[in-house]
C-alpha cells in the first residue's frame, strides 16, 4: 500500500494515512498481509508514517532508500532504515530495493550483512531489480535468518523463483494475477515448460507496452479496462496514458492466447 503503483510517494502525509486505514478496513478477514510502505524523503515524516502504520495494526511495513540526498553505502543507508524501524517495534520490516527508480545501487547482499542485529524487526526485501546475482547471493548467504525476499521485477518472476524468491510484489498481478497464479501453480509443481509459457506471455505483453511508453499511468489504464473500475488519472507531474496506447495495449492483450485457452 501506498508503493509505486499506488503513487505514494506523490501524496501527502494525510492522503497516505487515509489510505493505509482504508485497507486495513478492506483487507479484514480477506487478505493474509497488508503491508504499508512508509518511506519519505524525510526522516520525521516516514517515522510518523511508521507509527501510524503500527497503530492501525498493518501486518509489515516497508520503506524505500531516500533518493535526492542519496546514500551511497550502507553505513548511510541502515541508519535511515534503523531509526524508521524503531517506531513500530513489533512490526516486520522490509527494505524496498528499487533502484531504476531511486539511483541508490547499494547491493542488497552487502545491506544484510549484520542487518538484524541493527534492525530486530526486519524481515525481508522487495526486491525490484534485474540484478539477479545479487538476488541469489541475497538469499544464499540467508537462509538461516529465514528472511522473505519478494520479487518485484514481474517479467523475470520465474527466473527469481527458481534461486528461491519467497514471492511477488508488483503492478502486473492487478491485471494478470489469475494467469500469474497458474504461472506459480505450474512451477511448484515442476512443470517448468507450462511455467516458461506463461512468463513469455507476460513478457510478449509487457514488451510490446513499453515500447509504446509504458508506466504508472498506463498501468492505471491497462487496469480500468481490465477491471471495469475507473482508477482515475495519475498526479503531475505523470500523464495521464493517450487513447492510442489504451487502444494498443487493449487490443494486444485481447489477443494472446493463454495456455488453455484463458
Amino acid at each position: 500500500v501506498n508503493g509505486t503503483t499506488g503513487e505514494g510517494l506523490s501524496l501527502s502525509i494525510q492522503e497516505r494515512k487515509q489510505l493505509a486505514e482504508e485497507w486495513m478496513c478492506q483487507g479484514k478477514d480477506k487478505l493474509d498481509h497488508v503491508i504499508i510502505h512508509v518511506g519519505a524523503l524525510s526522516l520525521p515524516e516516514s517515522q510518523e508514517l511508521a507509527r501510524h502504520a503500527a497503530a492501525i495494526g498493518a501486518g509489515g511495513i516497508a520503506v524505500i532508500a531516500p533518493f535526492f540526498f542519496k546514500p551511497t553505502h550502507k553505513d548511510e543507508l541502515v541508519p535511515f532504515l534503523q531509526k524508521v524501524a524503531a517506531e513500530a517495534p513489533a512490526v516486520p520490516f522490509y527494505y524496498y530495493h528499487i533502484p531504476p527508480l531511486t539511483g541508490v545501487k547499494i547491493r542488497v547482499e552487502e545491506l544484510l550483512e549484520g542487518i538484524k542485529e541493527r534492525i530486530p524487526t526486519f524481515q525481508g526485501v522487495k526486491f525490484s531489480d534485474t540484478n539477479l546475482l545479487d538476488l541469489a547471493q541475497c538469499i544464499h548467504r540467508n537462509e538461516a535468518q529465514q528472511l522473505e525476499f519478494l520479487y518485484g521485477v514481474d517479467e523475470q518472476l520465474l527466473g527469481a523463483l527458481a534461486l528461491g524468491a519467497d514471492g511477488a510484489v508488483g503492478s502486473t498481478y492487478n491485471y494478470l494475477g489469475r494467469q500469474t497464479n497458474l504461472m506459480l501453480e505450474a512451477f511448484a509443481k515442476a512443470d517448468l515448460a507450462l511455467a516458461r509459457k506463461y512468463q513469455f506471455l507476460t513478457g510478449e505483453f509487457l514488451s510490446f507496452v513499453i515500447k509504446l511508453g509504458f508506466g504508472v499511468a498506463q498501468t492505471k489504464a491497462v487496469m480500468t479496462f481490465v477491471s471495469g473500475i475507473p482508477m482515475g488519472p495519475p498526479r503531475l507531474p505523470l500523464l495521464g496514458a493517450s487513447e492510442e496506447f489504451t487502444a494498443k495495449a487493449k487490443a494486444k492483450l485481447d489477443s494472446i492466447v493463454w495456455p488453455g485457452g484463458d
